[in-house]
């Protein structure tokens, strides 16, 4: 797999990581340390994307989509679907859902690994 070769991405990354949502921060806190029994990285190239939570070992994404994400569905899917054509399985949550109910999404996440 091609994890972003071009080094802005990893910088990109770097900003991104330090500059995480509200959601982001609620569901890192909840992931990171093998928490929930696997290793997440958060804002992690794959390709010539920026997922916000990569398990490598079971080869899932975790993204929590904002508001803006209604204005860029074909984006996504087609970010998806390159995901899956690398054999990752990706998951999405919204703010509201993590931000509402992070006991709920930990218990699909950890459906999926």
């Amino acid at each position: 797999m091609f994890y972003g070769a071009n080094p802005e991405i990893f910088v990109k990354a770097k900003e991104l990581r330090e500059n995480m949502t509200d959601a982001e921060k609620i569901l890192w806190s909840r992931l990171k340390n093998k928490q929930i029994g696997e290793r997440f990285k958060p804002q992690h190239p794959i390709s010539i994307f920026i997922v916000d939570f990569y398990c490598h070992s079971k080869k899932l994404v975790v993204e929590i989509d904002g508001g803006y994400h209604k204005t860029q569905l074909e984006y996504d899917n087609g970010r998806t679907s390159e995901l899956e054509h690398f054999g990752i399985k990706v998951i999405r949550f919204t703010n509201e859902e993590v931000l509402n109910n992070i006991d709920k999404v930990l218990d699909v996440i950890k459906k999926h690994l």
